[in-house]
């Protein structure tokens, strides 16, 4: 009899705990956010926030208001759409929001690294000395120097004015990716190669090999992330995991001439930490999707919508033509390709604010923190809310804030001064009345805000030099219309399209 009672508390126990999992049991209490689990216990909403998590959390905001917590996948999201509470929920401690529990178990989970309690304060150091500053303008010439061995390797063989199609997108991304690798992760030795021509065609091969394979993780990363993909396409990721752990190990890395100062910092320090060196190998995967799995999107973004608006393209090419000019350069026949400096990328006001139009249009990060203690938040209308301990609390300003008709007007539009003054001074946005802090956000805010975003910009700004300075470009449809964004990355940065553009380049001189 004993037994029995036993047995059967042992299945209520489990039954009930099994039914707390599931989110049976959650309540909404006093002065927390409008609750809505859905019909579908622990997913609740996860098929819908996956299948266009934009148009849901639009429902969701006309429904409940700027603040609701929904159940996606067993956790409870607290989305905060009020742009005015950013910079609360931004600037609050660690001890209360957490930006840095989703983002470990994210990179667990998509690249196979651990980051230890030493991970973050090594990025954020070697970022700050290699990734801003004097560092950045070293980094910015390597950058220069990859440039010129990927897109203007050709312009001195004399060819002639002839016009080449490519895929758009696929141009953009291929070319801005292998630039920014060469750059941070090393060139061939020419000792090695047996020349230095040979060494350089050799980066050309091994950096277009390495970008293949990195289309192919970058497809199913979405779906790695939120644990979707069917198994084939697991195993293939495995596989992918596998083969970029191997060529970027730091035993291959170090075998390079050129290595940024940035990969080579964190190493070292990631080993006086006595992170071990498989960790290591797993930890350069991560750096390389970080740093190059939005460049090159964006590129193409902006080139394709300055192709699209000839008075925005006629604009930025003027001010380029200008910058070179006061530099003391200019491309015509028999001249060697133009050497873009640092300096010379900070004197371009209309790109930077065509680069920022792009991003306000196209990038559109998740920012999300755990709640690791009961936390107040106030709204801008007065309202308090008291978000929960163990819930997450996520914005999305994509919407909130880029694409919101109350801050841009024609928000859909692309304006390439939209965030200039006609003297060149940048622009200030307001919603009600009341000056706003945050009006764009595509590297996040606060703590978690990407260390690498200078290097990000001028990296992309350099490709669209150059491209400009040297190069007669058009699509090969004028009357193509921009295609439509995939819906499937949501919240992973810059967005990509659902297909490629056909245009066509020949040199200007």
């Amino acid at each position: 009899m004993v037994l029995w009672v036993i047995l059967l508390c042992t299945l209520v126990s489990s039954l009930l705990g099994g039914l707390y999992v599931l989110g049976v049991f959650r309540r909404r209490r006093p002065n927390e956010p409008p609750l809505d689990k859905g019909t579908i216990p622990w997913l609740g909403y996860l098929l819908e926030f996956r299948k266009n998590c934009s148009e849901f959390l639009k429902r969701m905001q006309r429904k409940h208001g700027d603040v609701f917590t929904v159940l996606i996948g067993g956790y409870y999201f607290t989305f905060v759409m009020d742009p005015f509470c950013f910079g609360t929920i931004v600037k609050e401690s660690r001890s209360k929001l957490d930006f840095r529990t989703n983002a470990a178990q994210l990179v667990m989970k998509v690249f196979g690294y651990k980051p230890t309690e030493a991970t973050h304060s090594v990025v954020h150091a070697s970022s700050t000395k290699h990734l801003m500053g004097d560092g950045l303008t070293v980094l910015t010439q390597a950058t220069m120097e990859s440039f010129r061995k990927l897109l203007l390797f050709s312009l001195s063989s004399g060819e002639k004015r002839v016009w080449q199609e490519e895929n758009l997108f696929h141009y953009c991304y291929n070319i801005v990716f292998r630039a920014g690798y060469l750059a941070l992760y090393g060139t061939e030795p020419p000792r090695g190669a047996g020349s230095k021509e040979k060494a350089e065609e050799q980066d050309r091969l091994h950096s277009d090999q390495l970008f293949q394979e990195f289309r192919k993780y970058d497809r199913l990363f979405p779906r790695l992330a939120f644990a979707l993909l069917p198994p084939k396409d697991k195993r293939e990721a495995e596989r992918l995991k596998r083969h970029f752990w191997n060529m970027l190990s730091v035993k291959k890395v170090w075998q390079k001439d050129n290595v940024s100062g940035w990969i080579s910092d964190q190493d070292q320090l990631l080993a006086e930490n006595g992170v071990p060196e498989y960790m290591r190998d797993r930890f350069m995967f991560m750096l390389l999707w970080a740093s190059q799995g939005n460049t090159g999107p964006t590129a193409f973004w902006l080139l394709l919508y300055l192709l699209k608006h000839p008075e925005a393209l006629k604009a930025v090419r003027d001010e380029v033509d200008k910058v070179l000019r006061g530099s003391r350069q200019e491309v015509k026949a028999g001249s060697p390709p133009v050497t873009v400096t640092r300096d010379m990328l900070n004197q371009t006001p209309l790109l930077d604010s065509a680069l920022e139009e792009t991003l306000r249009l196209v990038a559109a990060p998740m920012l999300v923190r755990a709640v690791l203690e009961d936390t107040c938040l106030r709204t801008s209308s007065g309202t308090e809310f008291t978000l929960r301990k163990g819930d997450r609390v996520a914005l999305f300003p994509h919407i909130s804030v880029q694409m919101n008709p109350e801050i841009h007007e024609e928000p859909h539009k692309f304006k390439y001064d939209r965030f200039i003054n006609p003297d060149g001074t940048r622009k200030d946005f307001y919603r009600n009345g009341k000056k706003l802090k945050f009006v764009s956000m595509p590297w996040g805010a606060g703590v978690s805000t990407c260390p690498g975003r200078f290097f990000a910009i001028a990296e992309m700004k350099l490709f669209l030099f150059l491209m400009l300075s040297h190069f007669d470009l058009e699509l090969v449809n004028e009357g193509e219309e921009i295609p439509a964004i995939d819906i499937g990355r949501w919240g992973f940065g810059t967005m990509q399209p659902v297909r490629d553009v056909r245009f066509r380049y020949r040199p200007r001189v």
